[in-house]
């Protein structure tokens, strides 16, 4: 039976409102939550970008629901020695109830340190050395790694949870899928792509689990929701891999200018018809995901909660 979270933006809220919505999101029946890691928002519209792990600490005790980083970079902004403390940390913090989200990143966010930014299939690869190197440490024992992208030298963490934590791979394409069918604990998708959980599973995935995120927009005035989120999250209809190499808020900003809002309008639910918002998160639990994210567009998040509470999610559970 598919289970109903519901997703953190980081790029639009400030970390208390972050906080507060995962208390209504908890009260609203939703059982577990993705939190979005970057370093920018995609456009100066969104206008925040906390930081993920301090925010985490603080959803520990606010909350009792599950969290997972949705995803992570553990690469080139961070190097993967000091996003496995951040991650066993938030797994202690949590009393198990994390999974480290991760993915092969953005150019936004990580070129900020002025590294390279390399081709996709050198960041699966760095993908998957990161990998080996957190499962390391994630034992607790000291580490000395010597790789072809890392090095990490008598390291060991010494505040870890009672098991490694699960890592959950992200993937967008046939390539990617594989990846995280070989390295990961899950995969991660965010779209309604049951090719891709098939892949995922041939490749070694098996019947781990598989977790998908969508974006809706609730509003009373549909025109108006529409209007919100094509402001907002225009970003989202851009092309092939324009998200994984532009590399500053403006140039997402002026990409988003082709993208018009009868083209946001017909892939972002918008409004308040319960028919269409049942519909839109159905079609993923259809295609196989085990757990789907829900996200808001926008401020107004109780009115959405109070939607999804008394009529979505009955409907969905249903």
């Amino acid at each position: 039976m598919t289970e109903y979270g519901y997703f953190l933006s980081s790029e639009e809220h400030t970390p208390g409102e972050l906080v507060e919505q995962a208390r209504m999101a908890e009260q609203a029946g939703f059982t577990s939550l993705w939190i979005s890691d970057h370093y920018h928002p995609w456009n100066n519209d969104q206008g925040q970008s906390p930081f993920v792990w301090s925010v985490i600490g603080a959803l520990s005790q606010a909350v009792s629901l599950p969290v997972q980083t949705a995803v992570t970079c553990p690469t080139v902004r961070m190097h993967p020695a000091v996003v496995a403390q951040a991650a066993a940390t938030s797994a202690v913090q949590l009393g198990g109830r994390f999974r480290l989200g991760i993915g092969s990143g953005e150019a936004l966010n990580e070129h900020i340190l002025g590294d390279a930014w390399p081709e996709a299939s050198i960041r699966l690869e760095m993908l998957e050395e990161a990998v080996q190197v957190m499962r390391m440490l994630f034992s607790g024992d000291q580490v000395s790694h010597y790789g072809k992208h890392y090095t990490v030298e008598n390291a060991r963490l010494y505040t870890v949870p009672e098991e490694p934590v699960p890592i959950d791979v992200s993937a967008f394409g046939p390539q990617a899928a594989e990846v995280a069918g070989r390295i990961g604990d899950g995969f991660i998708s965010m779209a309604p792509d049951a090719e891709g959980i098939e892949r995922f599973r041939r490749s070694g995935g098996g019947s781990k689990p598989v977790l998908a995120g969508l974006k809706v927009c609730w509003g009373t005035d549909r025109d108006e929701a529409v209007r919100t989120a094509h402001r907002l999250w225009a970003n989202e209809q851009l092309p092939g891999e324009l998200a994984q190499i532009l590399p500053t808020p403006r140039h997402f900003e002026q990409a988003s200018e082709l993208v018009t809002r009868d083209r946001v309008a017909s892939a972002v639910t918008c409004g308040d018809d319960v028919d269409a918002h049942v519909a839109a998160v159905s079609e993923y639990a259809e295609a196989g995901f085990d757990t789907v994210y829900i996200n808001q567009i926008g401020k107004d998040q109780q009115g959405f909660f109070d939607f999804y509470r008394t009529k979505v999610l009955p409907r969905l559970r249903d």
